[in-house]
């Protein structure tokens, strides 16, 4: 089954002591399931105690899921086990690594959050089964570094204005 499934990967996402929870990721996630863009395999919401600086899971779903970022980040759910197809899946490259993860967990300060939600890419599944049928293998994946946006348009801005300036 495993040959069948999409890339996976694992996104980690930070959120302050001031987040506001209304849905609205639930909601994205649940339409693009619906498209059959992704598939949530696993998903975890984590965060630091403002006093005694302990790890807790905010949100575990049960149902399997939680089991597998849990078991990263050392969390013991009584009697949950992850459906033999996501145990699967475990050794599959997430894009980050036990020690990654447990850092980010980590680095969250006191009253901040972090959820953790592992996917599959079924848009990419026929992609991935062809170029492992070419012989090919991945070497690496990554997102860019994250970027303020005000920066970035601003170095644009600038950019234009000063190829702007050598034309003329």
């Amino acid at each position: 089954m495993a040959q069948n499934i999409g890339p996976v990967q694992l996104l980690a996402l930070g959120f302050d002591q001031y987040a506001r929870f209304e849905g609205k990721i639930m909601d994205e996630l649940a339409n693009l399931e619906r498209h059959e863009t992704i598939r949530i395999l696993d998903l975890l919401f984590v965060g630091k105690d403002a006093e005694t600086g302990d790890l807790l899971a905010l949100d575990y779903q049960g149902e399997e899921l939680g089991a597998i970022v849990g078991a990263l980040l050392g969390f013991d759910f009584e009697d949950e086990q992850p459906s033999q197809e996501v145990s699967e899946i475990e050794g599959h490259a997430f894009g980050l690594s036990q020690k990654e993860i447990q850092g980010i967990a980590a680095s969250l300060k006191p009253s901040s959050s972090a959820g953790f939600l592992l996917i599959e890419h079924v848009w990419a599944r026929d992609l991935k089964r062809a170029i492992r049928e070419t012989g090919g293998f991945p070497f690496g994946e990554s997102f860019p570094p994250p970027r303020d946006p005000r920066r970035s348009r601003y170095r644009a801005t600038r950019h234009v204005r000063d190829h702007r300036g050598t034309r003329d």
